[in-house]
């Protein structure tokens, strides 16, 4: 495709599958991104992102936007569809036919539905709308990691669910080409395997990976080898096939079938049955295995490419503890993650492959091309006190000299403050726009934020923040880790043992460390590094509370409950703040009390 018209914006969209998103590329750089859901308030909202467009398109006029990207091509999605029911039927018709009338009435004329929608939303008629263009699924998180990572050159290793076809894909970026160098097809996949057992185990597909991950160390792997032997078969490059015989994916709605139950003994538990010790060995044994097939395939990639650099996007790299697997591993001098690897960052990803593909201008420079995930919405002072004053609520205007010295000792004293400043993330971390924020060294805090906040599992870990020129004496690391993208391991000299005799979940009430709210059962941790030029407010609290504590460590959770997407607006921040026991609202430098 060719064009004379100057190159001013390109617009990148993700939906109607989950984590619906849009962002907007200026003059080649990542200008704003945002998830429909922190508008619309529904966790994981497939639709399409009407408000996060609007967002992107508020500053600009949509004349002024050279094309639009969608992050998958859907006649490919189809071709999978219709060539799976034919690989297992006469099994999973009934699937098959319900996907048909989906795919019939919208997804197939998924071009028209989108011109449509964005004439809806824009006035524009179809004839004026800029070009739609359409990307690869794998070619748009390909495109999200390795353009937005500081290097120059790297492979590119991508693993989620399922794209089109793909499953896992390889890729050698340089500067502003990105080149396929292999994949592994559906329904060889990675990502659905770890999906299989987090519904096995009780949790919501698409939501509940994170809350497996965090359940493993409770438990052992026990079953690696009968995951080995039955239901996926591993190579020593890595690649792998499924046993579909075992799963559900490809004949029905569920993930889990009955023969995949027989193998363990144990029916898929339901929400609300109690986890058991088995449930905790599935699920070390399953993130044990996708540490070794990831650990395999960045090992044939470092052989094929010979890059000193690998970039990771795709679902399973949200995978925080593979990746601080993988980093000690040392497979790669430099490893880099795309924070938004999921489908949301699908958005970004294609908005950039359009830019390169069709607009090759953008020169790669040796830095982080996210802003820190600083990339939603802000809101003005005036905004703010609106909110504040349209809540009836009693607010004091600190200076910024009076309010973080003020905030260190509140946190000192125990007490819980939600932090909302500047711009939302995107992506699915909390990164210290909209947090929530308490002390680690308690030995009740876990718990507390776990059961009277965050209504969430009492097992569920909480992510340190830490000042960066300190890490190293609190975490067993030299790497920065600005995106929450690592596990690492809690220093030795920070370790203690209380001497507990706990077992099971009873577990996390062991107190293991000098900072035990943020170390997990296995003395790791979800380490986030914290520095001047990355978020300078962050810093200075981070830095007041080291001089008042000692401790250069903060509790960093995202601000939201269970089930909510994280507060985007000053609105979202003081419903959350009024429903739960958060001591302390900070929105700017407003500073809201309980009395």
């Amino acid at each position: 495709m060719q064009t004379t018209k100057s190159i001013n914006h390109i617009i990148g969209i993700s939906a109607y599958y989950h984590d619906s998103a849009a962002a907007l590329i200026t003059n080649g750089a990542v200008a704003k991104a945002a998830s429909e859901e922190r508008f619309s308030r529904k966790k994981g909202d497939p639709a399409f992102p009407k408000h996060a467009l609007q967002f992107c398109l508020a500053d600009i006029d949509i004349s002024d936007v050279s094309a639009i990207a969608y992050y998958e091509k859907p006649f490919l999605k189809f071709e999978r569809l219709i060539e799976t029911q034919m690989a297992f039927a006469p099994l999973g018709f009934k699937q098959f036919r319900r996907a048909a009338i989906s795919w019939a009435t919208e997804k197939l004329f998924l071009k028209s539905t989108l011109k449509k929608t964005l004439t809806q939303i824009t006035g524009l008629p179809a004839s004026k709308l800029p070009p739609l263009l359409f990307t690869q699924h794998h070619q748009a998180h390909a495109a999200s990691a390795f353009f937005c990572s500081p290097f120059k050159k790297s492979a590119v290793l991508c693993i989620d669910g399922v794209g089109e076809w793909a499953t896992t894909s390889a890729w050698l970026g340089e500067d502003s080409q990105l080149q396929p160098l292999w994949q592994i097809n559906f329904p060889h996949s990675l990502g659905l395997l770890y999906s299989t057992f987090t519904q096995f185990c009780g949790f919501e597909v698409n939501t509940g990976e994170y809350k497996l991950m965090g359940l493993a160390p409770y438990g052992e792997p026990k079953y690696v080898d009968l995951i080995l032997n039955n239901l996926i078969d591993v190579k020593a490059d890595g690649t792998f096939r499924l046993n579909t015989a075992f799963f559900g994916f490809c004949t029905g709605l569920e993930m889990v079938n009955s023969r995949f139950e027989a193998l363990f003994g144990h029916t898929t538990r339901q929400a609300n049955e109690d986890i058991e010790q088995f449930h905790m060995d599935a699920a070390a044994s399953i993130q044990k295995v996708t540490e070794t097939v990831v650990t395999r395939l960045a090992e044939t990639l470092k052989k094929e490419t010979g890059c000193a650099n690998l970039c990771l996007a795709g679902g399973v790299a949200l995978n925080c503890v593979a990746n601080g697997h993988l980093r000690r591993s040392q497979i790669f001098d430099n490893l880099w993650v795309q924070p938004a690897a999921g489908d949301s960052g699908g958005a970004l990803g294609a908005a950039i492959y359009a830019w390169e593909h069709y607009y090759p201008s953008l020169t790669k420079t040796a830095t982080d091309g996210m802003s820190n995930c600083l990339l939603g919405p802000g809101y003005d002072s005036e905004r703010i006190f609106a909110a504040i004053t349209d809540a009836k609520l009693n607010a004091e205007r600190l200076n910024w000299d009076e309010l973080y010295p003020e905030l260190a000792n509140l946190l000192n004293n125990g007490l819980i403050v939600a932090w909302f400043q500047g711009r939302s993330e995107f992506g699915p971390r909390a990164l210290g726009s909209r947090s929530i924020l308490a002390d680690a060294r308690s030995t009740t805090m876990q718990k507390r934020l776990n059961l009277k906040i965050k209504n969430r599992e009492s097992f569920r870990p909480f992510a340190p923040l830490v000042l960066a020129e300190q890490a190293s004496k609190y975490f067993d690391t030299q790497h920065s880790s600005p995106h929450m993208s690592f596990v690492e391991y809690v220093a030795k000299s920070q370790l203690k043992d209380d001497g507990s005799n706990r077992t099971g979940l009873e577990r996390v009430n062991d107190v293991r460390s000098t900072i035990p709210a943020v170390t997990h059962l296995d003395n790791s941790a979800r380490l986030q590094t914290v520095t001047l030029e990355q978020n300078e407010k962050l810093h200075h609290l981070l830095s007041a509370f080291y001089a008042k504590s000692g401790c250069p460590v903060l509790i960093n959770t995202s601000f939201n409950v269970r089930d909510e997407p994280i507060v985007e607006t000053p609105e979202d921040a003081i419903r959350c703040f009024l429903s739960t026991e958060i001591d302390i609202l900070v929105m700017g430098q407003f500073v809201v009390r309980k009395t």
